[in-house]
């Protein structure tokens, strides 16, 4: 069966509308660009960290540029609730142990999804650990990944760390 990721996401920010709530949420993101979108869509709706983890990014120069990027757009972003930034670890080899084997794999293929897998379990770990009411990716706002997929490892991290995680698309 086929969800409408985006319609559960409408459906969960209308009722936070309509209750008042002001959650807080963790927003993995990829990068500044990305992100970009997402708050806009959010910032209504959420206090908002973004959770920059990113071990896939190589060299570590090219991480180190991407993290300045995204500190220094969300220094300027006019978010309605607080904003705020989270680092994670630039654990390569965390990285490089989950595509070992799947050097050959074409986008979209094992290697991407064992990438998912590892930031959105990464997002839901540390989403528990400081107490977040949600977590969430900027991930599946690219045309070129798989949304679907990304929200059921979204929800299998929600139900191993009891942190709900908001779909979208």
């Amino acid at each position: 069966m086929n969800v409408n990721y985006q319609k559960v996401m409408e459906g969960t920010l209308a009722e936070l509308t309509k209750v008042g709530a002001v959650p807080s949420i963790l927003l993995h993101s990829c990068c500044a660009p990305c992100s970009s979108a997402c708050l806009e869509r959010l910032h209504q709706h959420f206090k908002i960290t973004v959770f920059y983890y990113n071990p896939n990014i190589a060299p570590a120069e090219e991480y180190e540029r991407r993290v300045k990027e995204q500190e220094r757009f969300l220094k300027d972003y006019p978010a309605k609730y607080p904003l705020s930034f989270l680092e994670g670890a630039y654990d390569t080899d965390r990285f490089y142990a989950m595509a070992e084997g799947k050097e050959e794999c074409p986008e979209g293929g094992k290697r991407c999804e064992g990438c998912f897998r590892l930031r959105l379990f990464e997002a839901g770990r540390v989403a528990k650990e400081k107490g977040f009411d949600y977590f969430t990716t900027t991930l599946s706002l690219s045309p070129l990944k798989n949304a679907a997929l990304l929200n059921r490892i979204g929800e299998e991290a929600s139900k191993e760390y009891g942190v709900p995680y908001l779909f979208s698309d």
